[in-house]
């Protein structure tokens, strides 16, 4: 095996799980649904149904086929290196670090913008039926997330996102089942085409936050790294969250022969394939469910619902077909999503702004050099009582300022925070071809040949790439005005 590529195979691959003993792994799938379903479910999903009924039900699906395909990608990476995907991107060629730099600074604004309007939408939901003012609770979702999340460590927040994510889809099967049409005209939407009255400002944000959005690609890797695919995550900086009964699993079963690494490492990624579809197909019975809710009850009633306004419009008209009862199942509904969707988006991004900073920082630390986020780090470092510079305590310092106060000083200062998500919605429409395209090309080049993507794999990853490239093109000219009004 060529010496560079050894470099991104790890030394030791434990036997991957067997049999039952599988399904104890699926944990990380669900904890992404979570993370997947909030603002394209529920913002932006009944909005497409009501003006288009079931007509785009195509692009969905074909958007789902290359979410699988992409996580899967980013998982790929880390359980045959034993290093996260943006490790890969630090080892590419040009200028130091670039490719994390490119990720880094544009996320930062974005996650604490995404986190308050997901908020945003649960406090107009629990103010619609409590009462008290929509800020107040969607502030106390924030704090409640945060607490949890900063606190938690991986095996809580698994066990407790499988809970909410198993009600999630029992609700929206449920609720969506109702109302639920002839077949038939579902049919219609599978059929590939265009409406004649397409309007770009409510198919693009919706096309673009199906499932994940750039970011939420990326942290399916984390989550199963951290779970102890393959391994878990090895070398200077390893993952601190491992639940013991995976440490324990996996320490008696690891060999360093390279045809059993092989084999070890192919079992893994057929388990974490399992593992993402499980992800992307309960992700989308919840989409095509609330699809479901707004092609039924918004489109005959004419409503188009605007930003926090859309999970009042569903849950009043869903109470005249099934009273008070459904009134509030759906409610508990949109509020298990974009509640779970916050949960799940804090630990993802802290988790990849440690990542990050750890990256970015190293070279710095081991040559006592001083950039300038060393030196407000190392400041900091000095006066907390725990060592800053572990991925744990990174992660939780990111949670609580970049993802906990950041959304609540936005919630303070604007009304409508789902207003300033467009900010959110440019830096993922940029960054999702570049993160798609940049890790295929990751683990084309730098994994062994025979643990690289297929050919099928690899042409369905470059078409996600292009894909969402022309659509980041269309959502930047439509934006401005310059395309589609």
């Amino acid at each position: 095996m060529n010496h560079k590529l050894e470099t991104h195979f790890r030394a030791k691959v434990p036997s991957p799980p067997q049999g039952r003993g599988r399904f104890k792994w699926y944990g990380p799938g669900l904890l992404w649904m979570l993370s997947a379903v909030g603002t394209g479910s529920i913002l932006f999903t009944p909005r497409v149904a009501s003006a288009y009924e079931y007509q785009l039900l195509w692009i969905l699906l074909v958007v789902v086929l290359f979410m699988w395909v992409m996580i899967r990608e980013m998982a790929r990476y880390s359980i045959v290196s034993g290093h996260t995907m943006l490790e890969g991107m630090h080892s590419l060629g040009g200028p130091r670090d670039w490719a994390v730099w490119v990720i880094f600074v544009p996320q930062l604004l974005a996650a604490g913008i995404g986190i308050a309007g997901l908020a945003a939408v649960v406090g107009s939901a629990l103010g619609e039926f409590l009462p008290g003012s929509n800020t107040l609770y969607a502030i106390g979702m924030v704090v409640f997330s945060t607490l949890f999340t900063a606190t938690g460590r991986y095996s809580l927040i698994e066990s407790f996102s499988r809970l909410m994510a198993l009600a999630l889809m029992v609700m929206a099967i449920v609720t969506a089942a109702i109302v639920f049409p002839a077949p038939q005209k579902v049919a219609q939407g599978l059929m590939p085409g265009v409406p004649d009255n397409l309007d770009l400002y409510v198919v693009l944000p919706w096309v673009g936050t199906i499932l994940a959005g750039s970011m939420g690609i990326v942290w399916f890797g984390y989550w199963t790294a951290t779970r102890g695919f393959g391994g878990g995550l090895q070398g200077r900086e390893p993952d601190d969250e491992v639940p013991e009964a995976s440490r324990n699993e996996l320490q008696d079963t690891q060999s360093e022969a390279i045809d059993t690494r092989l084999a070890n490492a192919r079992g893994w990624i057929r388990v974490m394939t399992k593992t993402a579809a499980l992800g992307v197909v309960g992700g989308l019975v919840v989409i095509f469910s609330f699809l479901v809710l707004g092609a039924e009850l918004l489109a005959p009633e004419g409503i188009m619902p605007e930003g926090p306004e859309v999970a009042v419009d569903l849950t009043s008209i869903f109470s005249d077909v099934w009273g008070e009862f459904g009134r509030y199942l759906l409610l508990t509904a949109i509020v298990i999503a974009l509640g779970g969707s916050i949960l799940a988006n804090q630990d993802g991004w802290g988790r990849s702004f440690a990542d990050m900073t750890l990256i970015l920082t190293r070279s710095q630390r081991n040559d006592q050099g001083a950039s300038a986020l060393l030196k407000s780090l190392d400041a900091l470092d000095r006066k907390l009582p725990w060592p800053l510079f572990e991925r744990r305590w990174l992660k939780r310092l990111y949670i609580i300022t970049v993802t906990g106060l950041v959304p609540v000083i936005i919630l303070m200062l604007f009304s409508d925070p789902v207003q300033v998500m467009s900010v959110s919605g440019i830096i993922a429409a940029a960054h999702t071809p570049f993160i798609a395209l940049t890790a295929l090309y990751v683990n084309r080049s730098r994994l062994p040949s025979s643990l690289r993507p297929g050919i099928a794999a690899t042409v369905i990853m470059g078409l996600a790439g292009l894909f969402y490239f022309g659509f980041a093109i269309l959502y930047l000219l439509n934006m401005f005005g310059m395309f589609g009004g």
